[in-house]
């Protein structure tokens, strides 16, 4: 080890990756993967999803993610789970590798770079202010992959190596277009704060709004449909947050300027710059957030969600704040570390068990379904026919024991749009609003619902399969079903 470091470093960010892979737990179908999921599952199989398929195809034309899997998965012979699994794994482990080359950059003492990475380890799922998003999510989502991508690049940036960002900022934006301009910006203004004296950095300002340049393909005028899903979205209208959102918004830019000036007063130049292009970049960020909402004739660009530039801020904000308490607390006190990395650790944890109580804390490929929602989906995977077109309650992801997880991706079947996940995609692409909302009006009452309703549904859209609760209506044949739910078919 001691002639080749470069190997311990590979193995000791290895140790901590897996750390924080069983820290986050992992969640494949949960969230925004009964979008990307479903997209790889389509793309692999083009028999599956022929009804309602444009609730996951559309928003995926502006990343490479699915199709990239899916010859992923072709070229290696790797089952789509695993895939999954070793690619989430795969970007846990580059964002803190990437993490551990900024660390070095920054402080000179070695615990003060392996606290950093272990502190960004454990906060994988730190919720980040008013957003809707974590450091990394719990199941392989571009944002993860484009994540550890920005990462790298601000590592080469520091190790004076900026033309080794650029490839990487470009696939960054082919996998998550907003995540990746959002990265160019940060790094673009990096980059002026290391080349030239402070604060010559604010005439980086006006270059980087070229990187939020809305995508064309969503630029649909809107509609009452799209107006009644954005409604569903606090996060996308920063105007409504409430104060707490707001503190956890404005704290990193005060906590960051109060770096720049500490760090500077002690002569830390290469920390002092970081902080600075840090503050900057959320000045820039937070006065385009505010301006792009505030007047009603940009309502179109709300879905753009510029507030997510806070996701990269918080990644720093949990590294810094370790390499600090490294430095300043830990150093290489044994029993220091031991309490740093329970406490950390295990708050984090406990967080992920009780806000998934229902479900397996890391969902392994091969693994029997733990729960009714997931036994239902598993059931209707293996039983029923791939153009089946199934109806479930249009708020079933928020149902007790569901824990978000969703049912396109998992049950690999085709269903009438839902009042959470579609109304997220619903935002992104209006054309998809009118279609949206008649759904979501034939769905009205469900908990009420009887025969002659789901018949209605047949009907009106093709739909012969329901996920009903306990309160099954008669006349409903239902091949599955136990304590809690039933899979029944429309006669």
């Amino acid at each position: 080890m001691k002639r080749n470091p470069r190997l311990f470093d590979f193995l000791l960010v290895l140790i901590f990756a897996l750390l924080g892979f069983l820290v986050m737990g992992y969640h494949p179908g949960l969230e925004d993967d009964g979008i990307y999921l479903t997209a790889v599952r389509a793309d692999l199989n083009p028999a599956l999803y022929p009804y309602n398929s444009q609730f996951f195809r559309l928003q995926v034309q502006a990343t490479v993610f699915d199709d990239w899997m899916a010859h992923f998965v072709r070229a290696t012979g790797m089952p789509l789970a695993w895939a999954e699994l070793f690619w989430q794994f795969v970007s846990l482990f580059a964002a803190l590798w990437a993490s551990k080359c900024i660390a070095e950059r920054l402080f000179a003492e070695a615990h003060a770079q392996w606290a950093g990475v272990a502190l960004a380890s454990a906060m994988f799922t730190l919720p980040v202010a008013g957003t809707g998003l974590y450091l990394m999510d719990q199941h392989l989502h571009p944002r993860n992959i484009a994540t550890a991508l920005i990462l790298l690049s601000v590592s080469r940036i520091l190790a004076e190596r900026p033309w080794q960002a650029a490839p990487l900022l470009l696939v960054a934006c082919l996998f998550h277009p907003l995540m990746g301009a959002i990265g160019f910006s940060f790094c673009l203004i990096l980059a002026l704060v290391l080349l030239e004296p402070a604060p010559a950095w604010a005439r980086a300002w006006p270059r980087p709004a070229a990187a939020m340049a809305p995508l064309a393909w969503v630029l649909g005028a809107p509609n009452a449909g799209w107006r009644e899903a954005l409604a569903t979205r606090n996060y996308c209208q920063i105007y409504r947050w409430t104060w707490y959102e707001w503190s956890g918004a404005l704290g990193p830019l005060l906590l960051f300027w109060l770096l720049w000036r500490v760090a500077q007063r002690r002569e830390e130049q290469p920390l002092a710059r970081f902080a600075l292009a840090v503050f900057a970049f959320c000045v820039f960020q937070q006065a385009v957030a505010m301006a792009i909402q505030a007047p009603p004739s940009l309502i179109r660009l709300t879905p753009l969600q510029p507030m997510r530039y806070l996701q990269i801020v918080y990644f720093f904000l949990a590294l810094l704040a370790g390499c600090l308490a490294g430095k300043c607390v830990l150093q290489a006190k044994a029993w220091r570390w031991a309490a740093f990395l329970l406490i950390a650790n295990g708050a984090m944890f406990a967080a992920q068990k009780a806000e998934f109580s229902a479900s397996p804390h890391v969902e392994l490929p091969g693994e029997q379904a733990a729960n009714s929602w997931l036994e239902a989906f598993a059931w209707v995977r293996r039983n029923t026919p791939v153009d089946a077109y199934f109806a479930l309650d249009p708020y079933y992801l928020k149902a007790k024991g569901e824990d978000y997880h969703n049912f396109r991706a998992l049950a690999e079947r085709s269903q009438l749009a839902d009042a959470i996940k579609d109304a997220a995609v619903v935002i992104q692409v209006p054309v998809l609003g009118p279609e949206w909302e008649r759904q979501m009006q034939a769905e009205e009452g469900w908990a009420h619902f009887e025969l002659a309703d789901f018949e209605r549904l047949k009907s009106q859209f093709g739909v012969d399969w329901v996920v009903v609760d306990e309160r099954l209506p008669t006349g409903l044949a239902c091949p599955w079903r136990d304590r809690s739910l039933a899979v029944c078919r429309i006669p």
